[in-house]
């Protein structure tokens, strides 16, 4: 059974977020890792070389393949915020989505060019949401 590609390393987050090159991006990434810190109460990891990561959950299919990926998190790509909400996306939280401001969403993830495109508070709302949900579907032993 092939593992996930992306798993925790010991790599610093700092480090990483320090080599975004742009200082506006690097700023909202450092800014992420709070909001994300003080909503989850966990500690940013990096997952593969360029996620941070908080939280990790235990999955198993019915396929039998099985693994561990992390609750929240996210990446500052070249082009948007990438930002990790799995619960968000397997639960209807559409009305808070209509309330966050700029941003488009994809299969997990929210992307938002910029922090100052939405509503700090919603954007906690659905992380909060989002950890919670994958907290009470993937409990730990």
């Amino acid at each position: 059974m092939a593992e996930n590609k992306t798993q925790p390393t010991d790599a610093s987050v700092e480090d990483f977020l320090n080599k975004v090159e742009s200082p506006k991006k690097r700023e909202d990434a450092f800014r992420i890792k709070q909001i994300m810190e003080e909503v989850t109460g966990e500690k940013a990891v990096m997952w593969g070389p360029s996620i941070v990561g908080f939280g990790q959950y235990h999955y198993k299919y019915d396929s039998g393949r099985e693994g561990d990926f992390l609750i929240v998190g996210f990446s500052p790509r070249k082009i948007s915020l990438s930002v990790y909400l799995l619960g968000c996306m397997e639960t209807s939280f559409d009305e808070l989505f209509a309330k966050l401001g700029k941003h488009k969403t994809g299969a997990s993830c929210l992307y938002i060019n910029k922090l100052a495109d939405v509503n700090e508070t919603i954007l906690r709302e659905l992380i909060k949401k989002s950890y919670d949900y994958m907290k009470a579907k993937y409990p730990t032993k």
